[in-house]
């Protein structure tokens, strides 16, 4: 061999050595594959990037009763959520048409170790608070200190496996990994919002911050406190990134209000007198019927299902399960076959809703058919520790006739509790020891109480008494923080949104870890190590496919568990407006698309009228 081709050989033996480089991008995906857009894309597809600037919106907040403070991110009471997005802006945007992608925006790029080991960012020069001040490192490592030790629960289970954060320079940052399981922990960390360090340094972060408007970083700022009341923003013309692709077409209102109401009758009546604009409506009910005059009819009031498409968050009638009387599965499963929910959706509900049956409603992640070959490799070393019914059984959720009579359906669950130990004793059911089964609902939400009446009956003609408690939202969310009450409803996760690609946000869900933790959502206080061991392989998962597999199979395990009374599901996002507003053609798929709205008309027009705008509102 010749000596040039063997210092040939030898220099690309030496490279093939080298380890291989991470390189900085300016998105990232969970599994590697390549983001929607380019790096050179102009704006998202869900907007109108030549949607005119100014004007107003004025909406209803999720939550009834009052909010306690401004900040989102803490438990001592109730937030105004809207400030997340408003108010701060995070290290990289996430997309609404896309499972789990993210664009950057504090942070120009990112960089992730191949290894999985670390992640980097890059911060943009330009990126300022709103007083002017620059976004430095330091104030993404103090963000990430102060979510950590200050903050709700669910940053420490979202963030638990960073080892530690290194600031590199002024513009430069790195979080240092315990290990490389976790595929989403990169773009966890980078829809972190970035915080002021010299503002919050000398304010109580702990509790919420009080009614002062904090210092952000996003297109608003807070001009205006009501206090429990209502808050205003107002766009911030100077915002710094206000013409990045990320951001063109969005935030197009100079003012947005969010006013909280202790009652939705009242939201409803105010809305129509056009006291404000837009309202999330979570009745079917209120929906259908409580609308009902003169603007419906002529458009000047839209009744819409926004993000048809969009998976739903879970919601279910949780077992507290310290409370012994549900530790018992059979207990839980009779408990699930006496609420009617045929005869609820058509009697009260209006055959608004579908029936859930999984904790991943309407998502590739739902278990509706027999585990295949992947799923079963998953859940056989489980075999024996969780239900037999996971290998051989697809899960529905009990189906009445809707008659309102569902003697066959009490007779299965007292043949179930009479396995678990119960027996009627002088027309009430007791245990061995003579104690009476009887439980409470707790309801601090308002409305449930009609919907659970039924059962209430059907439970006491076979001996068992529930009880119906309603309570203000903040006793209420102390008792479930202190996990005191025995069956209540619950969102999975609390607030309400989709888990669209799933990671260690499941901990904080369903985690033993969790359970009793003060802030954490695990409502159930569920500790099952089989449950801890599907969430791993959820985490751990190295591609969609694998995740969704994973995801399957906790799903079955969750499903047969009988941990919860799964409710039920609209068809969309349910809304009733003002006709006022302009929409893109294309709505976002994961989101109702509120930020890509913008003002047509200061008051609301008929459906004809706005017909005639058509080229200036794009489409309505």
């Amino acid at each position: 061999m010749s000596q040039p081709l063997k210092f040939l050989l030898a220099s690309l033996f030496c490279l093939a050595c080298l380890p291989v480089r991470a390189e900085p991008v300016t998105a990232m995906t969970v599994y590697g594959d390549a983001p929607k857009y380019p790096a050179n894309f102009q704006h998202f597809d869900y907007v109108n990037p030549n949607a005119p600037k100014g004007g107003s919106l004025s909406r209803s907040s999720m939550e009834i009763g009052q909010f306690n403070y401004i900040l989102p991110y803490v438990d001592q009471g109730t937030g105004v959520v809207q400030a997340d997005t408003w108010l701060y802006s995070p290290l990289a945007y996430r997309s609404l048409d896309e499972p789990y992608t993210v664009y950057g925006l504090v942070a120009e790029k990112m960089e992730h170790d191949p290894d999985g080991m670390w992640m980097r960012f890059y911060l943009n020069p330009k990126a300022r608070f709103a007083d002017g001040t620059p976004i430095t490192a330091n104030d993404v490592a103090f963000t990430y200190n102060l979510l950590t030790t200050k903050a709700s629960l669910t940053f420490r289970l979202l963030y638990g496996d960073v080892q530690d954060v290194v600031v590199e320079g002024p513009l430069q940052v790195r979080f240092n990994f315990k290990n490389n399981l976790n595929r989403t922990l990169p773009l966890d960390l980078a829809s972190m919002r970035v915080l002021p360090e010299h503002y919050w340094k000398d304010h109580d972060f702990a509790n919420g911050g009080g009614f002062e408007p904090p210092l952000g970083s996003g297109p608003y700022r807070v001009t205006k406190v009501d206090p429990g009341r209502s808050i205003t923003f107002e766009r911030n013309k100077n915002w710094w990134a206000r013409d990045l692709p990320v951001n063109r077409g969005l935030y197009n209102f100079d003012t947005l209000t969010v006013n909280f109401y202790g009652d939705t009758e009242i939201a409803r009546q105010l809305l129509q007198a056009q006291a404000f604009d837009y309202n999330r409506e979570f009745s079917s009910g209120g929906y259908m019927v409580g609308y009902q005059s003169p603007a419906l009819d002529d458009g000047r009031l839209q009744r819409r299902q926004l993000a048809p498409d969009l998976p739903v968050g879970a919601q279910g009638f949780a077992f507290n399960l310290q409370r012994p009387i549900f530790q018992d599965r059979r207990v839980r499963q009779a408990l699930t076959l006496l609420w009617d929910f045929e005869w609820v959706n058509r009697q009260i509900m209006r055959n608004f809703y579908t029936r859930q049956s999984s904790y991943f409603p309407k998502s590739d992640m739902a278990a509706t058919q027999l585990p295949d070959a992947e799923e079963l490799a998953i859940l056989e070393p489980l075999r024996g520790k969780i239900p037999d019914e996971v290998f051989t059984q697809v899960y529905h959720s009990p189906v009445t006739d809707g008659s309102g009579n569902i003697r066959p359906q009490q007779l299965a669950a007292l043949k179930l509790l009479a396995e678990a130990g119960w027996h009627p004793e002088h027309g009430k059911l007791v245990n061995a020891k003579g104690e009476p089964f009887t439980f409470t609902f707790l309801d601090g939400q308002g409305g449930f109480d009609r919907l659970l009446l039924p059962m209430k009956r059907s439970l006491a003609q076979i001996g068992i008494d529930l009880e119906l408690r309603r309570i203000d939202s903040g006793q209420y969310n102390n008792l479930l923080n202190t996990r005191d009450y025995d069956f209540t409803v619950v969102q999975f996760p609390r607030s309400g949104d989709p888990i669209i690609s799933p990671g260690r946000e499941l901990y904080n869900l369903y985690g033993s870890a969790s359970a009793t933790s003060p802030g954490s959502s695990n409502f159930m206080v569920l500790r099952d190590p089989a449950v801890d061991t599907l969430i791993d392989g959820v985490v751990k998962a190295t591609t969609r496919d694998d995740m969704v597999h994973h995801a399957r199979a906790l799903d079955r395990v969750l499903q047969w568990g009988y941990y919860s009374i799964q409710n039920y599901y609209g068809a969309g996002t349910a809304t009733v407006f003002l006709n006022r507003f302009g929409m893109p053609k294309v709505a976002p798929k994961f989101d109702a698309g509120l930020d890509t709205w913008w003002q047509v008309s200061p008051t609301p027009l008929t459906n004809l009228q706005m017909s005639a705008l058509a080229p200036t509102s794009e489409e309505h």
